[in-house]
């Protein structure tokens, strides 16, 4: 389980695809990291496969998560976001993040409000239907206050989140560019609440 309150900026070294799955090593800049660990990579969980030293992790990421994710898209360089799981005496800034991307959408670009900047994110409405105005959202791993939503059409909504100058620079929103793919990662209470109400099938 993770906050979404993303504690380092990881730097790809390694990237090789394989036949079934993706091998990649990441400059992670923890020192301390455990074999089996979670670790949240642009909001996807995976698993710390091998400690090469120096605060550098191996991960294995498997072609579904490859293609739920916007991780079949990074190459050698790409900075990632990265959180490490919550500890239960952690204060729970952000909000609960599991680490399992729910799909992906589309930075559409951005405005400046002082300080701040707005963004815009295209949505599809499989996700959106789980998204309110000032709830919450994972967005590359990063948890969002949604400020804004605006249905486009019967497959679309538009997303707009306000990003403060510290979640500017210190994660990687600061590289996005028109078009690119964004992970998102819903609230998991939306989900649990639709299932609730839905009638159980009798057989």
């Amino acid at each position: 389980m993770f906050s979404g309150i993303i504690e380092k900026l990881g730097r790809v070294s390694v990237w090789k695809p394989q036949a079934t799955q993706l091998v990649c090593t990441l400059d992670t800049g923890f020192a301390d990291l455990d074999l089996g660990e979670s670790v949240a990579v642009n909001g996807v969980c995976l698993t710390v496969a091998e400690l090469v030293g120096g605060g550098n992790a191996t991960f294995f990421v498997s072609n579904e998560t490859l293609d739920k994710t916007n991780l079949g898209k990074i190459s050698k360089g790409d900075v990632l976001n990265l959180e490490r799981s919550v500890k239960l005496e952690t204060r729970l800034s952000g909000h609960l993040v599991q680490g399992h991307v729910d799909g992906k959408a589309r930075f559409i670009g951005l405005t400046q409000e002082g300080d701040s900047r707005k963004l815009g994110f295209e949505l599809p409405n499989a996700l959106a239907r789980y998204c309110v105005t000032k709830g919450s959202i994972a967005l590359n791993g990063i948890s969002l206050t949604i400020n804004e939503l605006t249905v486009v059409d019967s497959e679309t909504t538009r997303l707009f989140v306000t990003i403060i100058p510290h979640t500017w620079e210190h994660t990687n929103l600061h590289n996005l560019k028109s078009g690119d793919a964004i992970n998102v990662e819903v609230d998991v209470i939306a989900k649990y609440v639709e299932r609730l109400c839905q009638p159980l099938i009798q057989h």
